[in-house]
């Protein structure tokens, strides 16, 4: 299931599904989406109170424009079919799944989504987060093809403790990762999303992983607090001199004089048609943040 939702993900901030009031706080925050969490932020024995309390607070809605997603636990755990037994009717934009080794996970999770009665625009996120996913990304992206997928979030930091990989300032280790990730991603139409940063009293080290990940032409970043969905959003949004170069592109393709021609120079640079198209794309995404 490709990915055709134009929304901005600039900033998907996990919360704890069993903190109602963080939850209830979330409705007010400038995040693009939460993903309301029932795996790593919940302790085993709370997991049963807390798949109720997040199905309760998406039914009471009221998080506007966010797009809502839910992190199940694992489908061979003791609670992933609950999870999703539970989340079939409630108005969710993604399911996430955490530890997907391979493509014959990603079926097994659609398939357990369109039995449990899933809507079918409900989307599957799945996460890149283990040793065995990073070498067969190439297989789990196009499994979206013929399931529900439509997006990857990485996750670094189980990727860290199953690799040994140290998390240093720069992220060196895990860039040809991230390139891998991206290739797979963009093949097969999917969202990419990168991992969280952990320092949060950091803000320079979560502008560089913004950045970091923007260059690579992820769509945006997850997040572990509200203090860093400014940054994200700043960052992995059009700047104000890339709209106004993208206007001038289209601007002069558009030219009745330059109609027929395949390349133009444009500002001092040269813009082919394909440049064309990148800037009517950053367009449609300012404009859409601009409607926010």
């Amino acid at each position: 299931m490709p990915q055709t939702d134009v929304r901005p993900l600039r900033s998907l901030l996990y919360m704890p599904a069993s903190n109602r009031r963080a939850v209830d706080k979330a409705r007010a925050l400038p995040c693009d989406a939460v993903a309301l969490d029932l795996e790593d932020a919940v302790a085993p024995e709370s997991k049963p109170e807390a798949r109720v309390a997040l199905v309760e607070e998406l039914t009471a809605a009221g998080f506007g424009h966010r797009r809502m997603i839910a992190r199940i636990n694992p489908l061979a755990s003791a609670w992933g079919h609950d999870d999703l037994t539970a989340l079939a009717t409630a108005p969710l934009d993604a399911i996430l799944a955490p530890k997907v080794d391979d493509a014959a996970d990603v079926l097994a999770l659609s398939t357990a989504m369109d039995t449990a009665g899933f809507a079918p625009d409900v989307a599957l996120w799945v996460m890149i987060e283990t040793p065995r996913a990073v070498l067969a990304l190439e297989r789990i992206a196009g499994a979206a093809a013929s399931t529900r997928l439509a997006g990857f979030v990485l996750g670094l930091n189980d990727l860290a403790k199953d690799t040994g990989m140290a998390q240093l300032p720069g992220r060196t280790g895990f860039v040809p990762v991230m390139v891998q990730a991206l290739m797979a991603a963009r093949s097969n139409g999917l969202v990419l999303l990168d991992g969280v940063c952990n320092a949060i009293d950091d803000p320079a080290r979560l502008e560089a992983e913004c950045e970091q990940a923007r260059q690579l032409g992820f769509d945006g970043k997850t997040l572990i607090h509200p203090t860093q969905i400014d940054c994200a959003n700043r960052v992995f949004a059009p700047s104000a001199a890339e709209i106004a170069e993208a206007e001038a592109i289209v601007a002069a393709f558009a030219d009745p004089s330059n109609a027929g021609k395949g390349a133009l120079k444009v500002a001092g640079k040269m813009a082919e048609l394909l440049h064309r198209d990148l800037a009517e794309r950053l367009l449609t995404k300012a404009a859409a943040i601009a409607g926010r």
